[in-house]
């Protein structure tokens, strides 16, 4: 058995809270292999977390950042695979192992799950059950994303760890995507493995707390100089990710009739 850690960090949101560590329970993730961060939550996240049993349960005296949240929880065990998940997420069931066991298997030191985005309306167990049949063999190389990701630690060395800065505002995952690929190091996302994310939730609450609304962005800075890319470098990468992305869901809905990455509105799926 793979020696891993689950991690992921709150603030507010305590009901999704509650459904991802269900679902990572159920999945068959022993409570001592869980670790929660809490940024500060006043809707009683941190006694429901603190009851749990769980690795641990850090409460932050304030918001630390995403960033901050990911290194504390990954720090804590700092086993050789950590995956770092949204709460806002539910999983499927073996999820931690199938999923650590595509990465050793395809000589990954970083992989993502397929995923549907928006409202649980839908049966996901069964959906996930035929989905990763279906799917198992449908890889993104060189695409993953920081909903969910399983991490071995031999990356840390290479790459560091997340920028813990509160001003970055969402920027952590960028960041660390952006040294991942200077180094060009090998991820992926995997269409055997599925989660359901329910979407932005803890950008929203940290919207309504900042007095922003939904459709206003958390901070602005300027990602090209963030990343240190020139003009036509910053240009020349989201071309590329644009094609790629059209490549692969061109490629997916012609063999599978589907794609990695759904949308679920108004009870239908939309394949991205």
């Amino acid at each position: 058995m793979a020696n891993y850690t689950i991690t992921f960090a709150t603030l507010e949101c305590l009901e999704h809270t509650k459904m991802c560590v269900e679902s990572l329970i159920k999945s068959g993730v022993e409570a001592k292999r869980i670790v929660a961060v809490d940024n500060s939550s006043s809707d009683g996240t941190a006694e429901y977390l603190q009851q749990l049993g769980l690795g641990a349960a850090i409460i932050n005296r304030q918001n630390l950042s995403c960033g901050a949240a990911w290194n504390q929880g990954i720090l804590v065990h700092q086993s050789d695979w950590t995956i770092v998940m949204n709460n806002d997420v539910v999983v499927t069931d073996k999820f931690a192992d199938k999923l650590i066991g595509f990465a050793i298997n395809n000589n990954l030191k970083l992989v993502s799950p397929a995923r549907v985005d928006g409202s649980l309306d839908y049966d996901f167990s069964s959906f996930a059950r035929e989905a990763e049949l279906k799917m198992a063999k449908a890889v993104r190389l060189g695409s993953s994303n920081a909903i969910c990701m399983c991490i071995h630690w031999s990356l840390f060395n290479e790459i560091g760890f997340f920028r813990a800065n509160p001003s970055l505002l969402g920027f952590e995952d960028g960041l660390f995507y952006n040294d991942l690929r200077k180094k060009k190091i090998r991820h992926a996302t995997t269409g055997s493995v599925w989660i359901h994310h329910f979407g932005s939730v803890t950008q929203e609450h940290m919207k309504m707390a900042l007095g922003k609304k939904n459709n206003e962005v958390l901070t602005k800075v300027s990602d090209r100089k963030l990343y240190g890319q020139s003009w036509f470098e910053r240009k020349l990468y989201r071309h590329s990710l644009k094609k790629s992305h059209r490549n692969w869901r061109e490629n997916e809905i012609k063999d599978h009739g589907m794609t990695l990455h759904g949308m679920r509105e108004k009870n239908e799926f939309i394949w991205i």
